[in-house]
């Protein structure tokens, strides 16, 4: 028992030591190196500060919609629903999903609703949206803000991030910094 006994506990002693320790201090030494010192993505307008790197929410007509979240966009319990694709309450959240939607953007026809609309990320926090999935909205925003869809799809265009290197990942809009933006449009 001894043989055994000992060199798990002092196993367990080393690696307490190194993944609550030493790596977290690794970990947070590099976060120091990203901008923000690791604090994540911080826009401040109008005195108030919100995270761009975080999804937030959106209901109103006049902004671009975000895409929904399972966690309600709460950054303190990220995660993303254990419901498989088949689940009928599942189904039945996506399906009012797309129904808000259609309401809202009545010159939409259900199947180019892009899917990121419907349904929620792995994380339920995801700030991003595709192109596709911004310009879809374009008419109803311009529409609500009295605004050319010219100046509109401008905008998307100002606010879409190129993939990573120009080929890792997909385009991409932060739904924050795009309806910050629309804001400052007069």
């Amino acid at each position: 028992m001894k043989t055994n006994l000992f060199p798990a506990i002092k196993l367990t002693a080393i690696t307490l030591i190194f993944f609550a320790g030493v790596y977290t201090i690794i970990i947070w030494g590099i976060a120091q190196l990203a901008p923000n010192h690791g604090n994540g993505q911080v826009v401040m307008q109008n005195g108030k500060k919100y995270y761009a790197n975080v999804g937030q929410t959106f209901t109103e007509d006049k902004y671009f919609n975000s895409r929904p979240s399972a966690v309600d966009y709460n950054a303190a319990g990220s995660g993303g629903s254990n419901k498989a694709p088949s689940n009928p309450e599942y189904l039945q959240t996506v399906q009012a999903r797309i129904d808000t939607f259609l309401v809202h953007n009545p010159e939409v026809k259900k199947q180019d609703i892009p899917v990121e609309l419907v349904t929620a990320s792995g994380s339920g926090l995801d700030p991003d949206i595709s192109p596709n999935a911004a310009l879809i909205q374009l008419k109803r925003v311009a529409k609500t803000r009295n605004v050319s869809e010219q100046n509109i799809q401008k905008l998307i265009e100002e606010n879409t991030e190129a993939p990573l290197l120009g080929l890792l990942g997909p385009a991409k809009v932060n739904v924050l910094k795009l309806n910050m933006a629309l804001d400052q449009v007069k």
